[in-house]
């Protein structure tokens, strides 16, 4: 249900119909993607990954430009290249079966796959305003991990029929699923078409992002909770098998419990926080609160070490825990950074802001297997410790950051800092 003064978005249901349909995509790969490449393409698992990581590496490098690019042309448009770009990718998957072949879609696919979050947040700027920019961000949130789930289920459906051979059926799916969701983004409306600037000028540099000591703070703060996010994919599992020695089946729990939670509830519990009237600072603050706590939930199960069938309870309550965290900062943070991004220039600050989360995940897997090789215990006590200071970071930052980043909807005596308000 829509909130008082919210504005429906040109679109909007293609926008949101096209970003389901492109997670289905995702989600046909993402979770098999060592094995999906190896055999679409015939190469070893060996050159696959080493492939993988090259053009990710890569694909970090390209961020900043694809920032420029949404300054410079639009962030639909730009969107709507990366759609294009990623159903081509997937449709030469299965004739690369060469190293060079392979390694050129692969480089290709993968600068479209790292652009596409800053894009796609800068689209939702572009085309809501207010607490419609929060909808957005829940329902984006919300089909993304219904999308994945489903396509997940299905790539597993059809490897039952086909076998191995059924991959290259699901590569080709993937591109008719990213050129199908691209035409229907391409019905969006930006709500003032010449709000980003006029095309084909960028009137500033990434100099700009660089002062604006506030905004540099808020993604900063968003770093340390975006550590948190890579704990579910990353640590549990490694936490529940050499720690707690639980069966490895409880991480599949784990994953779905906080999969259908997302998918089934983020909209609801996003829309509830948004209808409070809560600031977004507060709201993301509290967020990473409730991160802080499932952290410590694991400290503590970590330390008592019950039987298996309490172990189950706590965990599964802890991951409930964690996800609503997940559900109540994600909105609230990603409208934050959307909002607080002036519009000449809101592609650049975006592809500053996501550096965070794809720093976060660079370093988590390093940074967590060495905490838990010292003890079980200390990659959540580190982890605790980070949300506990991005709590205290976005509240601090709370008078520094423009008023229409702060509330969903200013009320007229809201006071209004100007963005480059430095220290």
């Amino acid at each position: 249900m829509k909130a008082v003064g919210e504005v429906r978005v040109a679109g909007e249901r293609s926008l949101l119909l096209g970003i389901g349909i492109s997670s289905v995509g995702i989600g046909m790969y993402v979770p098999f993607s060592l094995v999906f490449f190896h055999h679409v393409t015939g190469l070893s698992f060996t050159l696959v990954g080493l492939v993988m990581t090259v053009t990710g590496v890569a694909g970090l490098a390209f961020m900043p430009l694809a920032g420029t690019a949404v300054d410079r042309f639009g962030a639909k448009n730009v969107n709507l290249v990366l759609y294009g770009i990623r159903a081509l990718g997937f449709a030469l998957y299965p004739l690369a079966g060469s190293l060079p072949a392979f390694a050129a879609v692969a480089l290709v696919t993968a600068l479209a796959d790292r652009s596409f979050g800053v894009v796609q947040q800068s689209l939702i700027g572009e085309v809501a305003h207010g607490a419609a920019r929060d909808r957005l961000q829940a329902s984006t949130r919300a089909l993304q991990n219904a999308g994945m789930g489903a396509g997940a289920l299905l790539v597993s459906g059809v490897l039952a029929l086909w076998g191995t051979g059924g991959f290259t059926y699901t590569a080709w799916a993937n591109s008719l699923a990213f050129a199908l969701a691209g035409l229907l983004v391409g019905r969006v409306r930006p709500v003032r078409a010449a709000a980003a600037g006029a095309p084909g000028r960028a009137p500033a540099g990434y100099r700009t992002v660089l002062r604006d000591r506030p905004f540099l703070g808020l993604t900063a703060a968003n770093f340390l909770t975006a550590l948190g996010y890579s704990a579910l994919s990353v640590l549990f599992p490694l936490y529940l098998s050499t720690w707690l020695t639980a069966p490895d089946s409880l991480t599949g729990a784990a994953f779905t419990v906080n999969t259908v939670l997302c998918a089934g509830v983020g909209v609801l519990i996003a829309g509830r926080v948004r209808r409070s009237g809560a600031r977004r600072t507060r709201s993301a603050a509290l967020g990473a609160l409730l991160f802080a706590a499932a952290f410590v939930g694991q400290i503590v199960l970590g330390t008592l070490r019950p039987g298996q069938g309490v172990t189950l309870v706590a965990l599964l309550f802890i991951v409930v825990v964690y996800t609503v965290g997940e559900l109540v900062h994600s909105p609230s943070g990603g409208a934050l950074s959307v909002s607080a991004a002036p519009e000449a220039v809101r592609g650049r600050y975006l592809a500053t802001y996501q550096l965070s989360y794809s720093l976060a995940g660079a370093l988590a897997p390093s940074l967590f297997t060495a905490l838990l090789s010292v003890d079980g215990r200390l990659p959540w006590a580190v982890l605790t410790v980070a949300a506990l200071g991005a709590a205290l970071a976005l509240l601090r930052l709370e008078r520094h950051l423009p008023a229409g980043a702060v509330y969903a909807q200013p009320p007229a005596a809201a006071p209004r800092v100007p963005a480059h308000a430095a220290a």
